[in-house]
């Protein structure tokens, strides 16, 4: 059993590239709801600080001409493209059609000139047109923001990389309930998939890209 300075080490020797930010990105914005927020709600996660981190991303990336992009979760009312996922994870009845848990977090109301991909399954990508709207866009990169890191920001991460768009998460704009699998997530993400970046490192790249 490695101790944690031996398993950093070994890490750091396979996995300790950057890939970069890319040239055209677009922000993406995961499952920022309601429920996350409403602690009689068992998605609550106290995540206010990652909210306020997104919305100064989103300020930023539109100040820039970068374009944003919300998910969320929305299930028809009889639930049946829930599949399996509804069936494993019983909170997700939060996100049928029309429950008050599943609108937008304060201040996210989608602009007129946002796109918002409804999804039923974790990733933004899985099921969704994202990946070919991002493609015929000219975007060649994503920043991922969202709820919650161990969970929708991991698959999409992921599947983004998969898809072949640079993947950069913004560590400050992503929460879980719980620090250790949101830490967790973050190495992980970091050494394989994406750069996990800070929301200073964020903004001065899209500070950049407006100038």
């Amino acid at each position: 059993m490695h101790d944690d300075e031996d398993l950093l080490a070994s890490y750091k020797k396979a996995y300790d590239r950057k890939v970069g930010f890319g040239r055209k990105p677009a922000l993406i914005m995961i499952d920022f709801c309601i429920g996350y927020f409403d602690p009689a709600c068992e998605l609550y996660a106290d995540v206010d600080a990652e909210l306020a981190s997104a919305l100064r991303l989103r300020a930023a990336a539109r100040a820039a001409g970068v374009p944003v992009i919300l998910t969320n979760v929305v299930y028809h009312p009889s639930t049946i493209n829930g599949g399996r996922f509804f069936e494993k994870a019983a909170p997700l009845r939060h996100f049928i059609q029309g429950s008050p848990m599943g609108a937008w977090a304060p201040g996210l109301a989608p602009h007129d000139d946002e796109l918002v991909v409804s999804k039923q399954y974790p990733s933004a990508f899985f099921g969704t047109t994202l990946a070919s709207t991002l493609t015929a866009m000219g975007v060649d990169s994503v920043l991922l923001t969202g709820l919650t890191t161990s969970g929708c920001v991991r698959a999409s991460c992921v599947d983004a990389m998969s898809h072949g768009f640079r993947t950069a998460v913004i560590a400050d704009a992503c929460g879980d309930r719980h620090p250790a699998p949101h830490q967790a997530n973050l190495f992980d993400m970091n050494a394989k998939y994406a750069d996990v970046v800070t929301e200073a490192e964020a903004l001065a790249f899209l500070f950049d890209l407006k100038g």
